[in-house]
Parts: C-alpha cells; sequence; structure tokens
C-alpha cells in the first residue's frame, strides 16, 4: 500500500444539465403546475413531480439529495436538456479535484461501466465491490442566482445558487462493500467515509457498516477517519452510521444544508451567535471528536484542538472556491489565484468573532471573495474533502 489517502465508499454517473429557463417553462404549463405546489420533498414518481420538487428547492433556496421512482423518469427530463456527464459520488469527485494538485489516493467503487472505467482517475488503485456493469446516473441541476422558472402560475427566482440530485440508484441503495479494500487502507493516514445516505434498508445498512468497522481495524491506529455527511433517504440512518463508527471518526464533516437538516432549522450563516449556538446543539446530536462545518463564506471546526486544523481548512475552502470560479476545468494556477485572495470583509468578520468568543473551541477560515455569480455548485463539498486531506498529511 503505497496510498496515504484511501476514499470510500461509492461512486455514479452523473448528469450535469445545462439549466434552460425555456424548457422548464415549456413544462410548468404542460404539467398545469399551480402556485401552491412546489415542494421540494415530495415524493417523486414522475417526471411532473420531479418539477415539482425542484421548484420547490429553488423557492426555498436550498439544494438537495432526493430518490425517485425510477432511472425512466431521469432519463426522459436529461433528454430535454444539453447535458455533461461526469463522475459522481463524494469519494471520487475528491479524488478527481486532489488529482490536480498531483495528490493521488486508493479508492472503492460500487459501480463499473463504461463511463466509470472513462474518467476514475488512472492513476488511484482501487477496488469495485459490483462485478458487472451497471448504470443508474444521478440528475445534477444547477441554478444560480436569479435563474428563473416564470410560466402559468408559476414565478420562482433563485436567490442564491445551489444544486439538486435525483437519482434511483440500486448500487447506492445495496452499498455493497469490498473487504479487499482493507489491503488498499493498511498504510493510509487519512480515510474517507461517505456514501450511505441512500441506503434504505436499516439491517443492510447494519451489515455493510460492520464490514467497514473491520475494515477501520485494518488502518494505522493514528489515522485520521473523515466522515463526510449527506441528504440521507431516512435521516435516522445519520444517528445509527454514527453510533456504529463512533470510535474511530476523527472528523464529522457536513455542509450548512446538513446541518439545518440535522437541527431542523434555519440558521443565519452569517451570524455568529446563531451559528455558536447551532454547533452547540449540533454536538449535542453528533458527540464527535471535531465537527467540521464548510459552507459558501467559511470553513470552521469545533472541538479540542481545533486550531490543527487550520491549514486543512484553508486548503479545503481553496479547491472548493476554485471549482466554484472556474469549474471541472480548473489548473494549478487557478487554485494558487484563488488561494492569495482576500476574504471579503463580512467572511473575515465572521471567522474573527466566533473564534473570538469561543475559548480555543473554534478554528475558522473564511472564504476567499471572488466575483462570480453563477458559479459551478455541484462538487464543492467533495472539492473540500480533496483539498481537507492532503493538507492534514503535510
Amino acid at each position: 500500500m503505497s496510498e496515504q489517502i484511501a476514499l470510500g465508499f461509492c461512486n455514479n454517473v452523473d448528469y450535469e444539465i445545462v439549466w434552460d429557463s425555456a424548457v422548464l417553462d415549456e413544462l410548468v404549463v404542460r404539467y398545469q403546475i399551480e402556485a401552491d405546489e412546489p415542494n421540494a420533498r415530495a415524493p417523486i414518481q414522475s417526471e411532473r413531480d420531479l418539477i415539482v420538487s425542484m421548484l420547490g428547492y429553488m423557492k426555498a433556496g436550498e439544494g438537495g439529495e432526493r430518490f425517485v421512482a425510477s432511472s425512466a423518469i431521469i432519463e426522459k427530463f436529461a433528454a430535454r436538456f444539453e447535458k455533461k456527464i461526469t463522475l459522481g459520488g463524494t469519494s471520487v469527485r475528491a479524488a478527481i479535484a486532489m488529482q490536480k494538485l498531483g495528490h493521488t489516493a486508493a479508492l472503492h467503487l460500487i459501480t463499473q461501466n463504461e463511463q466509470v472505467r472513462r474518467l476514475v482517475p488512472r492513476e488511484n488503485p482501487f477496488v469495485c465491490s459490483n462485478e458487472s456493469d451497471t448504470l443508474y446516473p444521478h440528475l445534477i441541476v444547477q441554478f444560480g442566482v436569479g435563474d428563473r422558472v416564470c410560466a402559468g402560475a408559476i414565478d420562482i427566482r433563485a436567490r442564491q445558487s445551489n444544486r439538486l440530485i435525483y437519482h434511483c440508484n440500486t448500487d447506492r441503495i445495496a452499498m455493497r462493500i469490498n473487504p479487499d479494500f482493507a489491503d488498499l487502507v493498511s498504510g493510509a493516514q487519512a480515510l474517507l467515509i461517505s456514501g450511505f445516505n441512500a441506503m434504505q434498508d436499516k439491517r443492510l445498512l447494519a451489515d455493510r457498516l460492520a464490514t467497514v468497522s473491520q475494515l477501520l481495524d485494518s488502518l494505522p491506529v493514528a489515522a485520521t477517519v473523515f466522515f463526510e455527511d449527506g441528504g440521507y433517504y431516512d435521516p435516522a440512518f445519520r444517528q445509527v452510521i454514527y453510533r456504529a463508527l463512533a470510535r474511530r471518526i476523527s472528523v464529522y464533516s457536513m455542509n450548512e444544508d446538513e446541518m439545518q437538516a440535522h437541527l431542523a432549522r434555519k440558521v443565519a450563516l452569517q451570524d455568529a451567535g446563531q451559528a455558536r449556538a447551532a454547533l452547540a446543539d449540533l454536538r449535542r446530536i453528533i458527540p464527535a471528536e471535531t465537527i467540521v462545518l464548510h459552507t459558501g463564506n467559511w470553513a470552521l471546526a469545533q472541538g479540542e484542538g481545533a486550531s490543527r486544523y487550520r491549514s486543512a481548512l484553508h486548503a479545503g475552502v481553496t479547491m472548493a472556491t476554485t471549482r466554484f470560479r472556474y469549474g471541472d476545468e480548473f489548473t494549478v494556477a487557478n487554485y494558487r489565484e484563488i488561494e492569495s485572495r482576500p476574504p471579503s470583509d463580512d467572511n473575515r468578520a465572521f471567522a474573527r468573532a466566533i473564534e473570538s468568543t469561543a475559548g480555543g473551541a473554534f478554528c475558522c477560515v473564511p472564504v476567499a471573495e471572488v466575483e462570480q455569480a453563477n458559479g459551478t455548485t455541484i462538487g464543492l463539498g467533495d472539492a473540500f474533502v480533496g483539498g481537507f486531506l492532503p493538507a492534514l498529511l503535510t
């Protein structure tokens, strides 16, 4: 095992559609969607339901991940738009981001097909838990500030950029784990755990977690185990996962949408007092050694000795902001340029405020200021992980 970083446990193929308000306006009229119908969390049994969900997220100004009844719904909707086919899954996207700066990692895959073989970073050793080719595409919808759907009874304008993920992925629901991954993690200094959010059966989840727990015993004792949250089919599974793996989780990481899902309330992200109160409540739910929260304005670590993560937080937000600004094709020069940019006054003030009254329990890094109204919104959390983990080892 030559890799110091291991990334688990899933991958998928993404259909990243190009936003087209005219197509959505036409579908609103065709399906006669009424003003009171947009609902982000309603069941998705049809293309009409999918549009109702998208409009609900736009109206709320939120991002999210949802399960749909059939991949055929995704194929039908995606065929109406120009699209790009990419690889998804936090582990694979983090690996792609890391590769930009010359870092490699061992990967655990659950899906293989022609697109995966074409796009997976070839320098990274991997195992896959599926011997057959399968394709369960994820629909990726990105909307930017000011994007509007205005037709019939609907008039919704996005207040902020965000991304939506829709899928019916049997491989993600099953989440088979290849025990041979233990051979690839035996020398790793950092391991990412992610991808269990689509699972739907509690007993099956317990079985998969038992396998992961055994894999963790293959890690060096001092290795950092980094758990990345997600949008869960069954939110109660977050606690099931944490209880099963708590003995080895070093860092429990999430974005602002996931934090607010844990707390079942909105949090004003530029209000240091609200953020401290939210993190205090979150720690009662997830009493992890260190909690990391990454947002579009700042990223912080909370816990004893949080300051040791300062450089990793800075690398994480730099990677995510570079992806936001420059998209998939960003270069090392783009990364260095973002790295050198100062944060906005508001972001700097927030970081100072939350650190100054926390008695050393918080380490907060403000995000660099960029002039980009409608940047890339998909994969920013994955890019954060891809920046954070290599920085732990330097």
